[in-house]
């Protein structure tokens, strides 16, 4: 008796976790994993896809990174390399293509990504972003503005904090300063964390509105001072760059 219930708790899970990855557009290759895996797989899905957001985006997601890329330093990139061959999968492409990045090869993440972005997977958002990400990553930041740019066309409700802000960062790269500000403004107003006002009021800073990036500087903090610890502990290192952006404008208007 306790094993079918442990049986129907499994596949209640499941059913779930894959209802939850469809309603928010998760990558699909999670729905193998999961399928593969059951409870271990949910888990894994819950560590690297949920945690983020509950944590706060910026923090979290560089924990979350670093977690990534110590396990996937682990990996074989030549096993994935003969899985991809073999199976000429997206979901493989994109396994290998996301391991590649997080291990410095981003030129091949990029030509993999192109690879598989043809036919009827040639305006997949998803695989979009991950180009854009991997050319972000790439430094090719023109080329990730033309792809952010195309993925909004042909996906107008299409929505990704991520993808904003690696949009705003590469303007600002290009020198698109004033499109820049625009991108970073509208990323402001829902952004969970406090990475994209950061950017924001660092580019004010070089600009040389120094009022308004010690505005945002001090908005960070203050915001900080009324949100839970753990909030607190997820945004150290912006929490940190404002208060030293702070001191040094201070000191440049005494």
């Amino acid at each position: 008796m306790s094993g079918e219930i442990s049986l129907y708790l499994n596949i209640i899970l499941t059913m779930l976790v894959i209802g939850h990855i469809f309603r928010t557009n998760r990558p699909k290759y999670w729905i193998f994993i999961i399928l593969i895996s059951g409870i271990l797989g949910a888990v894994i899905y819950f560590i690297f896809e949920i945690l983020p957001e509950l944590l706060g985006r910026p923090r979290a997601h560089k924990i979350i990174r670093q977690a990534k890329y110590n396990l996937n330093r682990k990996a074989n990139i030549e096993t994935l390399e003969k899985r991809q061959e073999f199976t000429g999968s997206i979901d493989a492409t994109r396994h290998l293509a996301n391991t590649l990045i997080e291990n410095g090869r981003t030129e091949e993440a990029v030509s993999h990504y192109k690879n598989i972005l043809t036919g009827i997977y040639r305006e997949d958002p998803d695989l979009l972003l991950g180009l854009a990400e991997a050319q972000f990553a790439h430094t090719t930041y023109e080329d990730c503005i033309t792809t952010l740019d195309y993925l909004r066309e042909k996906n107008p409700q299409y929505t990704s904090a991520n993808g904003h802000l690696i949009y705003a960062m590469s303007l600002e790269k290009c020198n698109r300063i004033e499109e820049a500000f625009h991108e970073y403004e509208a990323l402001t107003r829902y952004f969970i964390g406090a990475e994209a006002k950061y950017h924001f009021a660092k580019l004010l800073e070089i600009e040389l509105r120094h009022e308004d990036a010690l505005t945002i500087y001090q908005d960070i903090l203050t915001a900080a001072e009324i949100a839970p610890e753990h909030y607190r502990q997820a945004q150290q290192e912006w929490l940190s760059k404002s208060k030293q952006a702070i001191k040094r404008l201070n000191t440049l208007s005494a």
